[in-house]
Parts: structure tokens; C-alpha cells; sequence
């Protein structure tokens, strides 16, 4: 009986702590999947560190970019449509022709970011820090669902 016992302790403590793990390697896997091909709709990069990256052009689309490090980062064209970007850090970010439509930005730090002719149309900004941030040819609308 106690043999049985161990063994499942075992069992279950093996898939519980191999758990995360496997979901930062499946972020690693899905950051080097971004890099080289620059498509990544849908995936998941929560928490990922993609400080000055070059992702221009890049589908973001419905992408987890929540808690996501993209300081630095060169977000030319890229289309982040719909994607989750709550508490993401874009800090000095360069945010040209870029789609953030419907985006969820709850949170990001958008500090001396340059936003140059985004789409934000229905993007969630509640509590996004905009401290130095350059907006040019940028609609912001006041209200909404949120």
C-alpha cells in the first residue's frame, strides 16, 4: 500500500513541477518560431523577453504578449490585432503603421514609446503609462466598453 502511494506522490509531483517548464519552452520555442519567420499568430509569448527586436511586419495577431518585454523594439507594419499586450513593457518602442485594433493594453508601459500612425480602434488602454510618449496621426478615443 505505501509502495503505491509513493509511486503516485512521485507521478504527481514529476508532472507538476515539469509543468512550467514545458510552457517556457514552448514560449522559447515560439520566440525563435517569431524571429526567423516573423509570424506568430496566435501564440503564446507571455513574458517574453524580446528587447530590441527587430519585428517589422510581423503577425502578432490574438498573440499572448501579456507581461511581455519589448523594450526597445521595432514594431514597424506589424499587425498586433487583437492581441494580449496587458502589462507589457514598450518602453522606447518604435510603433509605426503598426495594427493594435482591439488589443489589449491594460497596464503596458508605453513610457517614450513613438507612435506613429497606429490603429487603436477598440484597444483596451486602462492604466497604460504614457510618459514621454510621442503620438503622431494617432486616434485615442475617450470611453468604450472598458
Amino acid at each position: 500500500m505505501k509502495s503505491k502511494l509513493l509511486t503516485a506522490i512521485a507521478l504527481v509531483s514529476t508532472l507538476y513541477f515539469t509543468a512550467p517548464a514545458s510552457a517556457q519552452t514552448d514560449v522559447n520555442t515560439n520566440v525563435r518560431r517569431l524571429i526567423e519567420t516573423r509570424e506568430c499568430y496566435g501564440c503564446d509569448l507571455s513574458n517574453a523577453n524580446l528587447e530590441g527586436t527587430h519585428l517589422i511586419g510581423a503577425d502578432l495577431r490574438n498573440a499572448n504578449l501579456k507581461g511581455a518585454n519589448l523594450k526597445n523594439a521595432n514594431l514597424e507594419g506589424a499587425d498586433l490585432t487583437g492581441a494580449n499586450l496587458q502589462s507589457a513593457n514598450l518602453t522606447s518602442a518604435f510603433v509605426n503603421s503598426v495594427s493594435l485594433n482591439n488589443a489589449n493594453m491594460m497596464n503596458a508601459n508605453l513610457t517614450n514609446a513613438q507612435f506613429i500612425s497606429a490603429e487603436l480602434d477598440g484597444a483596451n488602454l486602462i492604466g497604460v503609462n504614457l510618459a514621454g510618449t510621442e503620438l503622431f496621426n494617432v486616434n485615442l478615443g475617450i470611453g468604450g466598453e472598458y
